[in-house]
């Protein structure tokens, strides 16, 4: 099964994401990419028994510029699939 996230866009601190074949209790976090450091929060678990659909990430203060991507992992903890790199600035 392959497994997809797709950033769509960010507009004031929200990303909007897809993603398709992501089971129930799939985690999808942030990632900074120049650190390679998965960032606290946000963290937002899959919780729809459909593996299609979208996503409405808001972005804490605590997150600062940079280029990020999303990453999800399984229940297990294991990466799955990763978003194209988008900058927050």
């Amino acid at each position: 099964m392959n497994s997809a996230i797709n950033f769509v866009e960010l507009e004031n601190r929200i990303i909007a994401a897809t993603y398709r074949n992501l089971m129930v209790r799939a985690k999808v976090v942030l990632v900074d990419k120049q650190s390679g450091a998965v960032l606290a929060e946000p963290v937002t678990t899959i919780t729809s028994a459909m593996p299609v659909g979208s996503l409405r990430i808001r972005l804490p203060e605590t997150v600062g510029p940079g280029i990020y991507f999303l990453q999800a992992r399984n229940a297990h903890g294991e990466d799955i699939a990763r978003s194209a790199e988008f900058s927050i600035g």
